[in-house]
């Protein structure tokens, strides 16, 4: 079998805000709405009052190079919180911190009161209007020694209102392009799923099936990709990799294929119930794989339950160079994915999914509905290739909405003299 054309890993992440109203159309996709449907089983009430001039975009976005170490300190400390959530060590599950913590920033940009305190917090940023996550992917990607190239873009629906300060923040902060499209036509969900192949070196083949699209009610879709590119500074030697049994946590083995590195001095530390080895990419090694073995073979769930970022951080630092005389890293490839609502809700994030504020964002109440993270690796001789894509979806209503579409009990009375002249209870309107 050939060498991988490159090593690569990517990072992507993803929002779809739906909507439904009506309202004057913008040039630029910042004004407007799309209409909703009525009928006579569905009351959907417009607002009667102006809700007034949006807060102004007033965030900290600007990253001084002392702070990186502590906002990417926070994007490490929610990646292990939501690993928590996510899994207890028993199965399988790869995610991207400053994936889904990027989108979840654009989303925090345009999100105020209760609910930028409560979607900060979650993310471990001491300001809730600090979005300096964008900054930070930024300068991850100033380096020669691998190529790391973000990408933001933005599909708005034409003629749904978004705030023109929100949409100029997403350009400048996050080089967002932003383009107006049909969101409930097939082919502008094309257009976003090429888009996403194309940032990501076509291992994630889309997104827009995973956000509902096409959707005439869809408002805004904003996506953020990152993608990578490096080798290991020191290649395994396919001619060196053996099938050797793989210690299975619930007991037993399996046959997998080992790649072996001889005599080679490499950062090593042993740390209390683990061990964790660094193997470095490209020639100056900023980029790395730190890998963290339990001591025996049914001690991940222990060891995920007491790992957070101060304990990862301190294990780094005390990494020293170590002459090992074999190193076998199991090559693989694996796909996962999962709706993480339950477990941003369970990390506080609960006021973005319900009664949110997003004023800053639109003059249409919106709250976030779902967000789901999707991501690919493998790991073979040359390096590490890797996706993700997060995707979060906010709905929008304009105003209360009345849909009867279950069991329902009705009267018809006379409001003079407050007489009930019918009194009943429908369970299948078909009669």
């Amino acid at each position: 079998m050939s060498l991988p054309r490159a090593v690569t890993a990517v990072l992507a992440g993803a929002l779809l805000v739906a909507g439904c109203g009506s309202g004057p159309a913008g040039d630029d996709g910042s004004g407007g709405s799309a209409s909703g449907d009525s009928g006579a089983a569905e009351s959907a009430a417009s607002p009667t009052t102006d809700p007034g001039p949006a807060p102004r975009i007033d965030v900290v976005a600007d990253l001084a190079p002392a702070d990186a170490g502590a906002v990417g300190a926070s994007v490490n400390q929610f990646g292990f919180d939501l690993l928590g959530q996510l899994t207890d060590g028993r199965a399988n599950t790869v995610t991207s911190p400053v994936s889904v913590a990027s989108m979840l920033a654009m989303v925090l940009a345009g999100a105020g009161g209760d609910t930028a305190d409560a979607m900060a917090g979650a993310l471990h940023l001491q300001d809730p209007r600090d979005v300096r996550v964008g900054a930070l992917l930024r300068q991850l990607a100033d380096t020669s020694d691998v190529t790391l190239a973000p990408a933001n873009a933005l599909w708005a629906q034409e003629g749904v209102p978004f705030e023109e300060d929100y949409l100029s923040f997403v350009r400048d902060s996050f080089g967002a392009t932003v383009d107006e499209a049909d969101l409930g036509a097939q082919e502008t969900a094309d257009e976003i799923d090429a888009w996403v192949r194309e940032h990501t070196e076509d291992r994630i083949d889309g997104i827009a099936g995973d956000l509902g699209l096409p959707d005439p009610q869809a408002a805004l879709v904003l996506l953020n990709a990152v993608y990578f590119l490096g080798t290991w500074t020191t290649q395994f030697d396919p001619d060196d990799t053996q099938t050797q049994p793989f210690a299975l946590a619930g007991g037993g083995s399996a046959d997998v294929p080992l790649m072996m590195l001889r005599g080679q001095t490499l950062p090593f530390v042993q740390r209390d119930g683990y061990s964790m080895l660094r193997l470095p990419y490209g020639t100056e090694g900023r980029y790395g794989m730190e890998i963290l073995l339990p001591d025996d073979a049914a001690g991940l769930p222990g060891l995920l339950s007491s790992l957070d970022a101060a304990e990862w951080a301190a294990a780094v630092a005390a990494l020293t160079p170590q002459e090992l005389q074999t190193v076998a890293v199991p090559k693989f490839e694996l796909e996962w994915d999962a709706d993480l609502g339950d477990a941003l809700t369970a990390l506080g994030m609960g006021p973005a999914f319900q009664n949110a504020d997003f004023r800053p964002m639109s003059p249409q109440p919106q709250a976030l509905d779902t967000v789901v993270h999707k991501t690919y690796i493998r790991v073979d001789e040359a390096g590490t290739e890797a996706a993700a894509v997060t995707g979060g979806l906010t709905r929008t209503s304009a105003g209360q909405s009345f849909r009867v579409d279950r069991p329902f009990a009705f009267t018809i009375s006379d409001s003079q003299t407050g007489t009930i002249v019918f009194l009943g209870a429908v369970t299948d309107p078909r009669g």
